[in-house]
């Protein structure tokens, strides 16, 4: 079990029971208060209950694949590169309608314009301050799409 947060449209930050994970893609950064201090650009890494893939992408910005107790959470922000190396995503924190067709998650975490996103793949979206993921099985049949505030 873990949940997701976030603070503005460039962070996402993911608590499990161990750790909590920042990512910032605007500048490609991961703060879990480790003593080595950030992680910067690509890379696998371990980090308490959280496997981390930070894929390069074509113009040398970091996307992020995590897992947690089988769920995948994409991190890509508004870029629209990398897609196919990121696979499957359950979570997908984007601002992109285009990475969401193309990756089809089960649930969007709104990373910016999220009225062009909802109108433009029919959808409607629901307010949360936390997004709390039990596990795979708790995540929606249908695409829903949050809005952290």
């Amino acid at each position: 079990m873990f949940d997701i947060e976030s603070k503005n449209q460039d962070e996402i930050i993911i608590n499990t029971k161990k750790n909590s994970i920042r990512f910032n893609v605007g500048d490609a950064t991961i703060d879990a208060n480790l003593g080595v201090g950030k992680i910067t650009g690509p890379g696998e890494f371990e980090i308490g209950d959280a496997t981390i893939r930070g894929i390069m992408t074509e113009s040398h910005k970091t996307i992020y694949d995590v897992e947690i107790g089988g769920v995948h959470v994409g991190i890509i922000g508004g870029i629209e590169e990398g897609l196919d190396d990121l696979g499957v995503a359950n979570i997908l924190c984007t601002s992109s309608v285009r990475a969401v067709r193309e990756i089809e998650p089960k649930m969007v975490v709104s990373m910016g314009n999220v009225d062009g996103m909802v109108s433009e793949l029919k959808l409607t979206a629901r307010s949360e301050k936390k997004l709390k993921v039990k596990n795979l099985e708790s995540l929606p049949l249908a695409l829903e799409v949050v809005v952290l505030s």
